[in-house]
């Protein structure tokens, strides 16, 4: 089974959504918009990174006499995926305060509002 898609294969965009789920046991489908989770949107290199950070039990110090690169390199790996986790939330927290500026000025309604934010935090 192929990786989930995180950037769109024709613009690069980030902004995607998946619309159906399938059970492959008993086939059920369900349809909706469902976001697509924060460590799946990060890259292929930040995943293994978080991986082999578990496997050693949190420990920079033991990855870095596994893989024999040193301490400081681990420590601003680790530094940069804070950070692009915190920006990942950030616009998590951006949609939020969009969707109730959009309630705010009228263009929304409370119900519509309630259902947007229920179903991006669901």
């Amino acid at each position: 089974m192929s990786k989930i898609i995180t950037n769109c294969p024709s613009c690069k965009s980030k902004e995607l959504n998946v619309i159906k789920i399938e059970c492959n046991s008993c086939k059920t489908k369900f349809e909706g918009n469902f976001d697509i989770p924060e460590l799946l949107q990060l890259s292929d290199d930040d995943l293994n990174f978080i991986i082999n950070f578990v496997k050693c039990s949190g420990s920079l110090k033991e990855m870095s006499k596994i893989h024999k690169v040193s301490y400081p390199t681990f420590r601003n790996q680790l530094n940069q995926l804070i950070e692009r986790l915190n920006q990942l939330e950030q616009k998590e927290q951006f949609d939020a305060n969009k969707v109730l500026e959009m309630l705010e000025n009228g263009q929304i309604t409370a119900t519509e509002a309630a259902a947007l934010l229920s179903s991006k935090y669901a």
